[in-house]
């Protein structure tokens, strides 16, 4: 049954229309996930929705009476509210005047006003909203009498979403609804959603949420709305195949609106027989060319690797750092060797983002040592964005004022390099105040990929990223070469990235396995509890587990291994052809500028290989600790 239909909508505030002639269906039981560029409208595409926003053109067509209600996106400016009353407050006028009533009665200073209160609330059927409030929290578990302020993020959030549901709507609306959350808040959220009766439109980048929560993808691209069945995977699929036969139709088009202008420009022989109706549908066609709207290129980001480091990135013995009486790391010992890319998983506020500043010399820690490797060039990805200054143009946030920049690919002016960001010309020329959350975190990364490092460290990285930016920053990271620390809620972002993860586990206690955050949750359950060997700690070799499991090595890490022999033989062969070279008799007679890229290359193959080959080892005995070898 459809509650809710947009017959050929349309919306504009630029050049370009946000809904160009948009048509969207939304029928009872539906969970559609609406994904699109930064800026392409999805958020106003939901104030539509909502009536808070009117279309310049076209139909809303409600089934009826249908109810819809978006979950608030911001805390209350006051936090020193409780539970009950906030939840309450989504019945406005009701809300007031049962807070009123409860105040009344317990004062008892005006029999007539209390008679005044019952007999309005009498008239708005205001007695079950205190049941429906009732009800709402004890099935979502939130405590009525705490204060906002007594709460975790998570939990926050979670009231948000039950003075949403409390209205009982037809529809339910949701922008983002995991950004900030962490993994525990992020699953209890999806779990419920999953299990809800109800019809869910939400906005999200987060595609293990997609896929557990969603039964539709709803695109927005170009100001058309497009519909696909099943999970994100399928959407990408059925997607691809689209793109492709835009593509061929477009070759198609422009292939006969070539032929027609190479006919109307031909001699006057030609023009004096020429046919009034053919000139009409050249003219329809020049029309149609000119109204198409081309599909958005793709950001262009690489990365601009230093040198590499020193085989030992940082080493850190028995630290403890506490603050406010709260221990946020307590005995922690482990290796960072150049390649690791390592995961920090944990609740929001449990130390994650303060063990990073303690590496990076930000916090001094209360006992315990760090040491840190040679030749270290370190970017640093803020997730506070501490870095942007909205007074500054976009160009000089990037360039410091400088129309050129050196990049990985040479020398570079600021506006072409931005727009590899997709920042227009115009938009780079603007301050960053008027940026969106998305483009402000595409333009930190613009930031830090303009400078040359070999570790990388990334503090939630992905919020508010579009899903296109996101897959391919998830590219890069895994081709960069040097040594990666990321922080990140995104189960699958982390799990295609992280060779490693740090699971901080309340009191100071951090743990370390091998994998993302799946391999850590499989790993977990098993008998035997597969964490990182010790050796990658300590020198000592470590004993053999008794117990041996039938975990198996991430997907990810499975690819490396199985491509590492062919790797290594090609290594081979070539360090044997450049020594071959270097060693022949008459190498050193040569010119300067002949001998030494030919000493550099050999130099550069035989670390490469040495790392490869210390790779390979270190995944057989990954194998040989799961009893796999």
């Amino acid at each position: 049954m459809s509650l809710l239909s947009l017959n050929q909508v349309s919306l504009a505030f630029g050049a370009s229309p946000l809904l160009d002639q948009a048509n969207l269906t939304i029928n009872n039981g539906d969970r559609l996930c609406l994904i699109g560029r930064n800026g392409a409208g999805k958020s106003s595409l939901l104030k539509i929705l909502l009536q808070e926003q009117n279309p310049d053109d076209g139909e809303i067509v409600n089934a009826g009476n249908v109810k819809i209600t978006a979950m608030a996106q911001e805390l209350p400016e006051h936090l020193d509210v409780t539970v009950n009353e906030i939840v309450a407050q989504a019945f406005g006028k009701v809300s007031d005047l049962l807070s009123e009533y409860e105040a009344v009665t317990q004062t008892d200073h005006n029999p007539s006003r209390l008679h005044e209160l019952q007999e309005q609330i009498d008239h708005l059927d205001g007695w079950s909203v205190a049941n429906k409030v009732d009800r709402v929290l004890s099935m979502m578990a939130l405590d009525g009498k705490k204060s906002l302020n007594q709460l975790s993020g998570g939990w926050q959030r979670r009231v948000l979403l039950a003075r949403a549901l409390v209205t009982e709507p037809d529809i339910l609306l949701l922008d983002e609804p995991t950004n900030h959350l962490d993994i525990d808040a992020i699953s209890w959220l999806e779990e419920y959603l999953a299990s809800w009766q109800g019809t869910l439109v939400f906005v999200s980048h987060d595609r293990a949420f997609i896929n557990r929560v969603s039964t539709h993808i709803v695109e927005l691209d170009r100001g058309k709305l497009t519909t696909f069945p099943g999970d994100y995977k399928s959407y990408l699929e059925q997607k691809q195949k689209l793109l492709e036969e835009e593509e061929a139709q477009n070759k198609l088009f422009d292939k006969k609106l070539a032929q027609e202008e190479v006919w109307i420009r031909q001699g006057i022989k030609a023009r004096r027989t020429r046919n009034e109706g053919r000139v009409r549908a050249l003219k329809k066609l020049r029309e149609e060319r000119k109204a198409r709207r081309e599909r958005s290129g793709s950001a262009k980001m690489v990365l601009s690797e230093a040198e590499r480091s020193g085989k030992l990135v940082y080493e850190i013995e028995k630290l403890d750092f506490t603050i406010a009486d709260k221990k946020l790391v307590s005995g922690f010992s482990s290796r960072i060797m150049r390649g690791d890319k390592i995961a920090l998983l944990g609740p929001n506020g449990i130390g994650k983002s303060t063990l990073i500043k303690l590496l990076l010399g930000q916090l001094k820690a209360d006992t315990g040592n760090i040491k840190e490797g040679t030749k270290l060039e370190v970017a640093y990805f803020d997730q506070s964005r501490e870095q942007l200054n909205d007074d500054m143009t976009v160009s000089d946030v990037v360039s410091g004022g400088r129309d050129f920049i050196e990049t990985a690919q040479g020398k570079k002016h600021i506006y072409g390099y931005l727009q590899d960001f997709l920042f227009s010309p115009e938009r780079s020329r603007g301050p960053v105040s008027i940026l969106s959350g998305g483009e402000k975190n595409r333009l930190l990364l613009a930031r830090l990929f303009s400078k040359s490092f070999n570790l990388l460290v990334m503090d939630e990285p992905t919020n508010d990223l579009d899903m296109e930016t996101l897959e391919l920053l998830e590219e890069l990271l895994l081709d960069f070469s040097g040594t990666l620390l990321l922080v990140s809620h995104d189960r699958e972002f982390v799990d295609s990235v992280a060779t490693q993860s740090w699971v901080f586990e309340g009191d100071g206690k951090i743990s370390e396995w091998i994998g993302g955050y799946s391999d850590w949750k499989a790993m977990s359950r098993s008998p035997s509890n597969q964490q990182i060997p010790e050796k990658s700690v300590k020198p000592e070799t470590p004993k053999k587990p008794e117990q041996k499991t039938n975990t198996k090595l991430s997907y990810k890490i499975q690819r490396e291994y199985d491509s590492l022999p062919s790797e290594i033989e090609t290594l081979e062969k070539t360090l044997a052809d450049l020594q071959e070279k270097a060693n022949a008799p008459d190498f050193y007679q040569q010119d300067f500028s002949k001998t030494q890229p030919i000493l550099d290359q050999l130099q550069i193959t035989e670390n490469q290989l040495e790392e490869k080959m210390e790779r390979w080892l270190e995944i057989e005995d990954m194998l040989d600790q799961m009893g796999r070898k």
